[in-house]
């Protein structure tokens, strides 16, 4: 009888949550890392319409290119990818990705804004998208809005590496300069 207690409360207690977390927990205030979408064909299933698979397909082809260190290649890529579809939000994001990498700043936070509001229900990939920006923010020497950005970030996924690294590299720069 305790036996099964035990494992009734065990099978019962993640529901709560699970039920409960989409209409009482904002997204921005999620504190447990979130899992790494890692590959964009995952989002291809039976009910994806052709162009968007396409467009997925193509933008994880531009996003190994980018991975490799082909940036040129991986921008002919992604720019095709919202050709073939323009609400793909992932191509946006890595050409806003790319663009960073070629030191396109500014172009990069105005693909991260159209990413942004067509990501609205993704925790994961908004935490990437203010990470992103914050990066760009960065580079731009507004540490300020960097910081800012960062902080979202790990508001929507507390586990975003580049956020949580950014923000130990410019606490670290905060001391070095106060001391």
């Amino acid at each position: 009888m305790e036996q099964d207690l035990k494992t009734k409360a065990l099978t019962t207690s993640p529901a709560p949550k699970e039920t409960a977390k989409p209409s009482t927990v904002a997204p921005e205030t999620t504190t447990a890392p979130l899992a790494d979408d890692s590959s964009l064909l995952a989002k291809i299933t039976p009910g994806t319409s052709p162009q968007r698979a396409a467009s997925l397909r193509l933008t994880e082809e531009g996003k190994k290119l980018l991975e490799a260190g082909d940036a040129a290649k991986a921008l002919s890529r992604l720019e095709k990818t919202i050709v073939i579809d323009s609400t793909n939000p992932y191509g946006y994001f890595y050409l806003a990705k790319t663009h960073y990498r070629l030191g396109r700043y500014k172009e990069s936070l105005s693909f991260l804004d159209v990413a942004e509001s067509r990501l609205s229900g993704e925790p994961f990939w908004l935490a990437e998208v203010y990470a992103l920006r914050g990066e760009n923010f960065r580079a731009l020497g507004m540490i300020d809005k960097a910081e800012a950005s960062y902080a979202q970030a790990l508001r929507m996924n507390s586990g975003n590496r580049t956020a949580s690294d950014a923000m130990a590299r410019l606490q670290e720069q905060s001391q070095a300069i106060s001391r």
